[in-house]
């Protein structure tokens, strides 16, 4: 009989995997597949609750369990990818949380406001103009530095650059990773470009809606429904914009918005996707449903889709409520009742 391999000495533990879950999972690739039995023959699995240290390995992405009950190894370069973005996940809300808690953020913007540089606006101010490009891209990003409940836009022309998506992405993560409620209105010209098509649907995986009009839309930016940002000029983005924050300016752009999302139509689903329109699901939402029928964590959901945790219990909580479900359970239930999925 052959010798198994010597273990090396680099392990999983720096990505949260202890190191007698580590040995099951290195048992398991060295052997294939095992059942409970012969796992927990294992002296790593000595005096353990099997089902715990099976559903642990599960959750950490380690190994998939059969129909059979046989435990198989999940791939190393797609359990580590997993592990990885995990904790990477992690530790950027431990830094987000622990920054936000400090305080630095209002105390260097103090440093600008006591001497009147930098800053979008002055206190008791609510109305500013913003001339050129590069200030324009400075007062959004500032904006959205500062978005934690709902980011609001639309691109009249529909068509987004490799460039302006170089921009755009680290924003829209950012507030994608936070939770935001992101709306997002593109114009038709969207549906024939590749690039946009396949950004969109990068956005929509995380947890953005996005709708198509076939309407002239309005372009504007709207945050937290307390702050809006229009162009000088419409025709001519790059002269600047205008700031606002006056609540009856504000109210009135959430307005002309919530009346253009509801003439646009859902944002087509990739193909191969049997979702129908009248079922009025988001390509995110189906890919959740089908988690709640496979994952029994809302960490695991959200890994396997590569959304934030937050994202993912939101967009359940959501789904719940339209389809009258009191648990997870039963939302699955009824989406399967419903032909949803």
């Amino acid at each position: 009989m052959p010798r198994e391999p010597a273990e090396p000495k680099a392990g999983l533990e720096l990505l949260g995997v202890a190191v007698g879950d580590e040995e099951l999972y290195r048992l398991l690739l060295r052997r294939g597949q095992l059942d409970r039995r012969d796992l927990a023959a294992h002296p790593a699995a000595e005096g353990r609750d099997m089902e715990e240290v099976c559903k642990r390995l599960t959750e950490l992405g380690l190994v998939r369990e059969t129909a059979g009950g046989l435990l198989r190894p999940v791939s190393p370069a797609k359990a580590v990818e997993g592990l990885v973005a995990a904790e990477t996940e992690r530790l950027r809300q431990e830094v987000e949380e622990a920054v936000a808690a400090s305080g630095v953020v209002p105390s260097l913007m103090a440093e600008q406001e006591a001497h009147g540089t930098g800053q979008l606006m002055t206190p008791g101010e609510t109305i500013r103009h913003i001339e050129g490009l590069e200030a324009v891209r400075a007062a959004i990003d500032e904006l959205t530095f500062f978005t934690w409940t709902e980011s609001l836009t639309t691109n009249p022309k529909g068509v987004i650059s490799e460039e302006g998506i170089a921009h755009a992405r680290p924003l829209d993560e950012r507030i994608l990773r936070r939770g935001v409620h992101m709306r997002t209105l593109l114009g038709e010209a969207a549906l024939d470009c590749p690039t946009t098509l396949r950004y969109a649907r990068e956005l929509t995986s995380k947890g953005a809606e996005i709708r198509i009009s076939h309407t002239p839309l309005e372009r504007m930016i709207i945050c937290d429904r307390s702050a809006a940002l229009t162009p000088i000029d419409p025709f001519d983005t790059a002269r600047g914009a205008v700031l606002t924050r006056e609540p009856g300016l504000v109210a009135a752009l959430l307005s002309l918005f919530e009346r253009m999302w509801v003439q646009a139509q859902e944002f087509p689903l990739e193909e191969g996707t049997e979702l129908t329109d009248d079922q009025g699901l988001s390509g995110l939402e189906y890919k959740i449903l089908q988690s709640l029928c496979q994952a029994d964590k809302d960490e695991i959901g959200a890994r396997d889709l590569g959304i934030a945790v937050r994202t993912y219990r939101k967009h359940v909580a959501g789904l719940m409520r339209r389809l009258g479900a009191a648990n997870r359970f039963q939302a699955a239930l009824l989406a399967r009742e419903r032909g949803w999925i």
